[in-house]
């Protein structure tokens, strides 16, 4: 329960951490790179959820036994 509320945290904290980037470069005129550093940070967040999908999967067949 601590380790998903914890994911949460993370999670929170970089879409801070993209959005105040994504704005300093916007102002700065470099936009294509604030676009990177945003799909950066969105793909950082999908491997964690994967990964988090991933262990509910196993968790579900391990409960049915289904191998």
């Amino acid at each position: 329960m601590d380790s998903n509320i914890d994911l949460i945290f993370k999670i929170a904290g970089v879409g801070m951490l993209v959005a105040v980037l994504h704005t300093i470069l916007k102002h700065a005129g470099k936009e294509e790179q604030g676009q990177i550093v945003t799909l950066a940070g969105i793909a950082i967040v999908f491997i964690w959820v994967i990964q988090l999908l991933g262990n509910l999967f196993d968790q579900v067949r391990s409960v049915f036994k289904l191998f």
